[in-house]
């Protein structure tokens, strides 16, 4: 099973626009990433996102590249939600998924998931970052790849 964690494009600061859509550059930037993953043909049985309007957007390009048979905000994913949560739901799942969210969630649950403790900080996810975790076996995960938008051309 494979979860791929995506932090969400820039967004705009609260102060230019309360609801924080995505930035000019943090839509381009998103838009690089999904067109470099295009080749992978990464099909997930779902795509989760926040419900905010960054993370949404940023699920929107993706499901342009990625074959998802759902596309929907899920309750949990918010920037300060309890991780515990998501990766107990994670761990009855058996189906490659895709999660768009926040920091500093989306780097707790990689932690938990790959050091068993939400503090390890094993991994940055920039703005419009992809971390592919791989679950070999129960409770057994690691980073099979990662993706940046600062390192595409």
């Amino acid at each position: 099973m494979k979860v791929y964690l995506v932090r969400h494009g820039e967004a705009v600061s609260s102060q230019s626009d309360p609801r924080r859509p995505l930035s000019e550059h943090g839509l381009a930037e998103v838009r690089k990433v999904a067109s470099f993953i295009k080749h992978l043909e990464i099909s997930v049985e779902h795509i989760w996102h926040s419900g905010k309007l960054r993370a949404a957007q940023t699920a929107e390009v993706l499901t342009g590249v990625v074959v998802g048979k759902d596309y929907s905000a899920h309750e949990g994913l918010g920037p300060d939600d309890d991780v515990a949560i998501i990766a107990d739901e994670i761990k009855a799942y058996d189906m490659d998924l895709m999660i768009v969210g926040h920091l500093p969630f989306l780097a707790y649950l990689a932690s938990l998931l790959l050091a068993g403790k939400e503090t390890a900080n094993v991994v940055a996810l920039d703005a419009g970052s992809i971390a592919c975790l791989n679950r070999s076996e129960p409770g057994q995960w690691r980073i099979e790849w990662m993706i940046t938008p600062v390192i595409l051309p």
